[in-house]
């Protein structure tokens, strides 16, 4: 499956042109690789994505072309969610 069409799906991001933006500015990587929207996923994927100042770190746990809202958060797993501090 496309990144772009895990991340709709998935529901990480609302609007999958918003995730082909998103990666199209270099802001998401999977296992440390940044890729264009039309990458392939496959389970155990690890998708890094900055979302200004935040970071979010998943990993793929099953690709469906269509869920159901309450289940779209077994498709993946939070391994990482930060906020980017501001010191100054």
């Amino acid at each position: 499956m496309r990144l772009d069409k895990f991340l709709k799906v998935s529901r990480i991001i609302k609007r999958r042109t918003v995730a082909q933006q998103a990666a199209d500015s270099g802001r998401i990587s999977v296992n440390d690789r940044v890729v264009k929207p039309g990458y392939k996923l496959k389970a155990g994927d690890i998708i890094t994505i900055e979302f200004g100042e935040s970071l979010l770190r998943v990993r793929v746990r099953e690709l469906k072309e269509t869920v159901r809202k309450e289940e779209a958060d077994l498709l993946y797993e939070v391994l990482e969610s930060t906020e980017k501090s501001q010191n100054s």
